[in-house]
């Protein structure tokens, strides 16, 4: 296991280092600034943003010491400079030899292709780069070009219903709560339809699962039977997001993989990125998009800075707002919140309660912005078994807001 810190070049200090020595660590000062800039993110020392140093370290340590299992990356930035990020490197060929093998929830299909969660061609890196699967967190991009578009004039209302973009002739399980079905039940997974994801992904009664051993995964979600009103209550569904990327697609003449990357990640300066499909075809909305740390960190500045992106309005205000608003409670202990497929949850700092909101991606994936402290963690990970260690959210939230000095 290995790791690699970028941080704020050091300053060469002393009259007495030789010119040539000091031309050199100039120039690599530079290039690393430089390297920082032009992805977007300026590289600080945590002390100049009023955290330890030997706090972060100590994380740090126990994700090298395994107390989180596979943790692939760990980014802190506080007032937009990066100031933390670690990677550590693992043998997923090696670790999931077994299961990558195997028949199973989590080998869908081919045992080659790209669903087959333990192919380490695949998960949790793409192809040996530093493009990340993001898993659910891809909801929450979806989730923010949808607020574009609609800025744009170019999706509808969200309080449009889910069947005028289908032929009702072709759907099975037609009733009249699936006719009140809206595209907001499908952002905020109060849809309603008979789903089950609180299993784990490796139980073949998952209903991800059953659904990946599908054809046409937008078919397969949209045919099954209500289980109650929609907009009564939060339930986890991935193939709700599915169908609004099906919607997008109709609804804007424009594949949504090519308007994200106009209108998203051309203004935040992400050029690489991965976006897997459906067997079907369709741009995978609801797990399928691979960035680096960096840039999934810059989706998370976005949103903490209410839309904004170097003066320039990328996400409007408004939809920021209502995007990270708790809509629904997402468990029976009021812990955990949905809002247009950003989680939230409550933390403390100086014995005052704050709201932290994040993404959840399977694996440990966790973009975490936390507005009152100006500041932005990102996890990726690749823990995918049910009794593997995991670094929750509002541990690692806990753990950073510990390391600050100043509060």
């Amino acid at each position: 296991m290995m790791s690699k810190c970028a941080g704020s070049p050091s300053a060469v200090r002393g009259a007495a280092v030789p010119f040539i020595a000091l031309l050199l660590a100039l120039i690599a000062s530079l290039a690393t600034a430089q390297g920082a800039q032009a992805n977007g993110w300026p590289v600080a020392e945590p002390t100049s943003v009023g955290l330890s140093p030997a706090a972060l370290t100590e994380i740090h340590e126990d994700v090298l010491a395994g107390q989180y299992g596979h943790i692939d990356s760990f980014l802190v930035a506080r007032q937009g400079r990066i100031v933390f990020e670690q990677y550590y490197e693992h043998d997923y060929r090696d670790i999931y030899r077994r299961e990558a093998s195997q028949p199973g929830a989590l080998v869908v299909n081919d045992t080659s292709g790209p669903y087959n969660y333990f192919n380490a061609w695949w998960h949790p890196y793409y192809r040996n780069t530093d493009l990340h699967s993001l898993q659910s967190v891809t909801k929450s991009v979806v989730s923010a070009i949808i607020g574009i578009a609609i800025a744009r004039g170019d999706f509808p209302d969200l309080d449009t219903p889910v069947l005028s973009f289908f032929d009702p002739e072709i759907i099975a399980n037609v009733d009249s709560r699936k006719q009140r079905l809206t595209l907001r039940h499908l952002l905020t997974m109060s849809d309603g339809l008979q789903w089950n994801e609180n299993v784990p992904y490796v139980d073949p009664a998952n209903s991800f699962a059953v659904m990946a051993k599908t054809h046409d995964w937008v078919q397969f979600t949209l045919d099954l039977p209500m289980e109650r009103d929609p907009g009564l209550r939060f339930n986890y569904n991935s193939g709700a997001t599915l169908i609004l990327g099906h919607v997008f697609n109709i609804a804007t003449g424009t594949d949504i993989e090519e308007y994200v990357l106009e209108h998203l990640f051309k203004p935040l300066g992400i050029e690489t990125y991965f976006w897997d499909r459906t067997p079907y075809g369709l741009a995978d909305t609801q797990e399928g998009l691979y960035l680096s740390t960096r840039d999934l960190a810059k989706i998370a500045q976005l949103f903490l800075r209410k839309g904004q992106w170097d003066g320039q309005e990328v996400i409007p205000k408004a939809w920021v707002s209502e995007s990270l608003a708790p809509a629904y409670s997402a468990d029976n202990e009021g812990k955990e919140s949905y809002g247009h497929a950003w989680w939230s949850g409550l933390y403390m700092v100086k014995d005052a309660e704050h709201r932290a909101y994040y993404g959840k991606g399977f694996g440990g994936q966790r973009p975490i912005l936390l507005p009152e402290l100006d500041m932005v963690i990102v996890l990726t990970g690749w823990n995918i078994l049910p009794d593997q260690p995991f670094f929750h959210a509002d541990e690692v939230i806990e753990r950073v807001v510990a390391a600050i000095e100043d509060k």
